[in-house]
């Protein structure tokens, strides 16, 4: 079947309720009157590739729906989207490596858009064992990987917290993307066994929920971080995103420097 793009109007106004915006709050802050906006919405009005990108970048649309609006539109897409192996992200796909590998002897991988992970450095296999193969075939999703009963989570000694933040954080990410694909990952991990009340209370001076692992070596305690670029200008790379680690105490750092490879 051949699939026909909804009018350009009703995918910006799907667009300006998930930012819950009225009209008038867009259009002031894109500078126009509710008027011409009213009629864009309804198709009344077709507006130019510039007054279309403009709406985007108020409403904060990601880059690749930002292209599915202008083909809505009938206009050809405006960012460029290119493989991460592609020669013309050679330069990238370097700064990435340089940036995981400068991360040792801590954890750092990178990731797509949905959870996929595309790089990682040495490190990372540290935390990998005792997990099903079948969970490390490609492509590996981290967030399966994590809260899978075969995966990490049997390893997880403050699981419940853990899985309470990532599926927080997933489900900000559908908010902000409506990405059909996230909110599949969502329900997948939702169904997954919900674990009991950690051994282990929370850190009320934490500054953030660590990630509390049991190696064979001792318990890892590691707080995440991530990386994006700024003002990417290709789709590939405004969706990526280095997941870094770093150790939550002195026990964790001096753990991952004897452990990890060339570190030691």
């Amino acid at each position: 079947m051949t699939h026909i793009p909804s009018p350009v109007g009703e995918h910006l106004r799907l667009w300006r309720q998930r930012r819950r915006l009225s009209q008038l709050d867009l259009a002031c802050n894109a500078e126009i009157s509710t008027r011409h906006l009213s009629f864009i919405e309804t198709g009344r009005s077709l507006p130019s590739r510039e007054m279309l990108l403009r709406l985007a970048e108020q409403l904060d649309v990601p880059l690749r729906a930002r292209n599915e609006l202008m083909l809505a539109a009938g206009y050809a897409p405006h960012f460029a989207e290119h493989a991460l192996a592609d020669p013309a992200m050679g330069d990238a796909l370097m700064a990435i490596e340089r940036l995981l590998a400068a991360h040792e002897p801590f954890p750092a991988l990178a990731v797509d858009r949905h959870w996929n992970m595309l790089h990682a450095n040495k490190t990372v296999a540290l935390l990998l064992e005792g997990v099903a193969p079948g969970l490390l075939e490609f492509p590996v999703n981290v967030l399966r990987l994590s809260l899978h009963p075969e995966g990490l989570a049997p390893r997880i000694l403050n699981l419940a917290e853990w899985r309470a933040h990532l599926l927080h954080r997933l489900l900000r990410q559908y908010e902000q993307t409506a990405d059909p694909y996230l909110a599949d990952l969502l329900a997948e991990l939702r169904g997954y066994p919900v674990p009991c009340a950690d051994a282990l209370p929370a850190d009320a001076n934490a500054i953030a929920v660590p990630l509390r692992l049991q190696t064979g070596e001792g318990v890892l305690s590691l707080l995440s971080a991530t990386m994006i670029f700024g003002t990417p200008l290709d789709v590939t790379l405004s969706e990526l995103a280095l997941e870094t680690f770093l150790p939550a105490d002195g026990a964790t750092a001096a753990l991952l420097r004897r452990l990890a490879p060339g570190h030691s």
